[in-house]
């Protein structure tokens, strides 16, 4: 039995994050559930796993991690010969490839997230929440996100895939947060660019992206 678990929600972009990773690496995980509604991310048992009491928060067997980018390049390194195994770039291509993954993966994080979490919170979160919606900073986000997509269609007229020809961490970290959007009436900000639209039909194709998808989608007592 896996000693893998994966404490939050699948609607939690970042929880999320960590387990379309697990399905491509072919690892068997347990959900266990965080009612932040009720507080549950800040309790103290909580916190020993995650100190700053944000999901997710990973365990396997005895190792505990944060912060889902770490989490995936872990999964990655403990795994290399599960499932998918060009996630943090091709044995063969040595040095060169990782740091191609990482570096766009640092993009993501850096230049795509900010913005893009940002409309995934005024668009999807706050009408859950009850709250009302910004739009001067849903007009503000779209604008800095576009920016990004604009150097990502250059790129992606370059390469394939992010990082190179290859499906990696760089790409599939973009999933959690570009899904909403899509499925948001946002689509265009990656359909009207070729080669975004292209790469972003491919890579939410992906099974593993589906099975998260059918988790968000499950309901919930």
């Amino acid at each position: 039995m896996s000693g893998v678990t994966v404490y939050g929600t699948p609607l939690s972009p970042a929880v999320s994050r960590v387990m379309v990773c697990l399905f491509e690496k072919e690892v068997d995980f347990k959900l266990a559930p965080v009612d932040m509604a009720k507080g549950q991310h800040k309790s103290p048992d909580f916190l020993k796993l995650q100190p700053f009491g944000q999901v997710p928060a990973f365990q396997d067997e005895l190792t505990t991690v944060f912060e889902s980018r770490a989490i995936c390049r872990y999964i990655c390194d403990k795994y290399p010969d599960k499932g998918n195994q060009t996630l943090m770039g091709r044995r063969d291509g040595g040095l060169l490839a990782r740091t191609s993954v990482d570096q766009w993966l640092e993009v993501e994080g850096q230049n795509f997230n900010a913005p893009s979490l940002a409309l995934v919170f005024q668009l999807v979160f706050a009408p859950m929440m009850g709250l009302k919606q910004d739009i001067a900073a849903i007009e503000q986000n779209e604008v800095k996100l576009a920016k990004v997509l604009d150097v990502y269609d250059h790129r992606l007229g370059e390469s394939k895939f992010l990082a190179g020809d290859d499906y990696t961490l760089a790409d599939l970290a973009h999933l959690p947060n570009g899904h909403f959007l899509v499925t948001k009436d946002k689509g265009d900000l990656f359909m009207s660019r070729k080669n975004v639209g292209r790469w972003w039909e491919e890579i939410s194709a992906r099974p593993a992206w589906k099975k998260v998808m059918e988790m968000q989608n499950a309901p919930r007592a």
